[in-house]
């Protein structure tokens, strides 16, 4: 089974795919194991897993949480709750938010997932300035984009981001950039689902294959 961790705000409901581990982050880094569903304040991470379970229910779940009430947290908390997950086994590891601030220990957790061969992708917006860890190296920046329907994908290729999808989750409210990370993480994991070995490059070729745009949604 392809496990998928979901770095957010918990998974608090069924969403179509187990959970197979759960864990949360406090403000320091330090993390606390958990067997019960997560509280999930926000409802952010319950959107973004519902989005990756319904392309990919034969995917199993690995829940970290690092946000409490509000979409806040540390470049710590991120980088333990990535730590975590590749030791738990995750193939893929989706992060719906960026960080202002280049931080060394948030850098160097993603270099070791990427040197374990875990898939990193993060959000970022369409324009402005860098966020983290979508601008560190091998992470896939994705954003979203107006133009992709669900299911579809765009290849963006710009300085902000590398991919764009369906920028709106399930319940219909919850929109923007972070959203179109969890539609192109989900069809990351169909495809890992369908090919268990392909690497982080072959998926990337394919994300350029499938889509449906190319380039910007809004050339300036």
């Amino acid at each position: 089974m392809i496990r998928v961790g979901v770095l957010d705000s918990g998974i608090a409901a069924d969403v179509g795919a187990p959970v197979l581990a759960r864990a949360r982050f406090d403000t320091a880094g330090g993390a606390q194991a958990s067997a019960e569903a997560s509280l999930d304040r926000p409802g952010h991470g319950t959107q973004v897993a519902t989005i990756i379970a319904r392309a990919a229910p034969a995917c199993g779940l690995l829940d970290a949480r690092v946000f409490g009430a509000r979409l806040r947290c540390s470049a710590e908390q991120v980088a333990a709750g990535i730590d975590w997950l590749c030791e738990a086994g995750a193939r893929l590891v989706n992060m719906s938010f960026g960080l202002a601030e280049d931080r060394a220990v948030l850098g160097d957790a993603c270099r070791r997932a990427a040197a374990r061969g875990v898939v990193l992708v993060a959000s970022a917006p369409a324009r402005g300035a860098a966020v983290f860890p979508a601008s560190y190296p091998g992470v896939i920046r994705a954003t979203g984009d107006a133009r992709c329907a669900p299911g579809q994908i765009s290849f963006l290729d710009t300085g902000q981001a590398d991919f764009g999808a369906h920028v709106r989750a399930p319940d219909g409210l919850t929109a923007g950039a972070s959203i179109g990370c969890a539609h192109v993480s989900a069809a990351l994991a169909a495809m890992l689902c369908a090919h268990p070995g392909w690497d982080a490059e072959q998926l990337r070729a394919e994300l350029i294959r499938i889509a449906s745009h190319r380039g910007p949604e809004r050339r300036v």
